[in-house]
């Protein structure tokens, strides 16, 4: 038997072993487990997992290898990967290179050969722990050290991310969805296309297809975009866009401009991070929850046509539906732990869900909802004088 070249140290004591691949080193973060059984290289390149492991349940990762055009951002953001099984060579007629090595030149580490049923019902059990993760080919730990480290690692409660992985300035988007055989090409804008100010907390670039792909024409804005630097661009529609850590933290400058936007009454619409900023400028509070919602098969039941929509979710805080104000309604709720998954102003264009209708990767399922944000828009362009 090999000598192992990984450990994965829990910060409750708990030691793993396996065989390391990627980048050489040692990383702090929070473990979480992913369900999705496609879209490894969207999951890591998805900046809402900025800060955190990800253990894949699935364990065939690595066949499918890497192609540029499924990043999601411009680089990897999860802290590293956890496998069952070594990464296998690609086998995937749109693949330009192999995970083991994209990982070694992204700095990113992997850790191959753990039990990863056992370490997710351990995080179902007792939450999502904090973790490092060491890679060093001659098998060479300090334990003890690395617990230390966990132990001590405060953790995303409290965290300000955004401001980390958003833009640093405003950039016009126009690519919109991938379609065979041309992949992802300008999309047909109509005359009017609708202006649309994108808040990047961490967006994901198939969000911004996505709103292009309904006739918008995109302009995205860092994190710490400013209620007048917004309305500078005369938008019709605002989108706040997911991301990662605290939303509390992402709150202390975030709510104060979604709310003088409200007051504007213009149409918002969010996703992820977006849903809980614009729930805690409503008046609502999140909480963290023990392990969050990470994969692309997750029951969403929509509270008001009792629809049930197959959705893709990656979240670690929520929504706490019990301090949604008056005049502000639940929409949508999770069938697995009944949490909060979505919610509407009564008497505005303003709405949000916590999953994810753009997919990539996962399902469609919810994808009406960028058509439902552009028809708000047509609609207050028709009551416009």
């Amino acid at each position: 038997m090999s000598r192992p070249t990984a450990c994965l140290a829990l910060a409750d004591g708990t030691i793993l072993y396996g065989q390391g691949f990627g980048a050489t080193g040692e990383v702090v973060a929070e473990l979480v487990f992913n369900t999705a059984m496609t879209g490894y290289q969207e999951i890591m390149t998805d900046p809402s997992y900025a800060a955190q492991v990800v253990t894949f349940t699935f364990p065939h990762i690595g066949n499918t290898g890497i192609n540029a055009l499924d990043d999601e951002a411009a680089d990897p953001v999860a802290a590293g990967i956890v496998v069952r099984w070594d990464p296998t060579d690609p086998s995937n007629w749109r693949a330009s290179s192999d995970l083991v090595g994209w990982m070694e030149r992204r700095g990113r580490i992997g850790i191959g050969g753990v039990d990863t049923r056992r370490l997710t019902r351990a995080i179902r059990q007792q939450g999502s722990p904090h973790v490092v993760l060491a890679h060093d080919p001659d098998g060479r730990f300090d334990t003890q050290a690395m617990l230390r480290r966990a132990a001590a690692w405060p953790g995303l409660v409290g965290l300000d991310l955004a401001r980390e992985v958003s833009c640093r300035q405003s950039y016009h988007w126009d690519e919109g969805l991938w379609s065979w055989p041309d992949g992802f090409t300008p999309a047909q804008r109509p005359e009017r296309p609708f202006k649309v100010v994108a808040v990047d907390y961490g967006a994901k670039r198939n969000i911004l297809r996505s709103l292009v792909e309904t006739g918008a024409d995109v302009t995205v804005l860092p994190a710490t975009a400013t209620a007048e630097d917004i309305l500078a661009h005369d938008p019709e529609g605002v989108f706040l866009s997911n991301g990662p850590g605290d939303p509390a933290a992402t709150g202390q400058y975030a709510v104060p401009m979604i709310q003088a936007l409200l007051d504007r009454d213009m149409p918002i619409f969010g996703i992820c991070l977006g849903h809980q900023m614009l729930a805690l400028a409503l008046g609502a509070r999140t909480i963290k929850m023990g392990h969050g919602h990470h994969g692309a098969n997750h029951p969403v039941r929509d509270v008001e046509t009792g629809k049930v929509e197959i959705t893709s979710m990656n979240h670690g805080f929520a929504v706490d539906a019990q301090t949604l104000p008056e005049g502000v309604l639940e929409t949508h709720v999770s069938l697995f732990d009944g949490s909060n998954c979505g919610l509407r102003v009564a008497d505005r264009p303003v709405f949000s869900v916590q999953h994810h209708p753009e997919a990539s990767p996962g399902p469609q399922d919810s994808a009406y909802l960028f058509e439902r944000f552009a028809q708000s828009m047509e609609k207050r362009r028709r009551q416009a004088p």
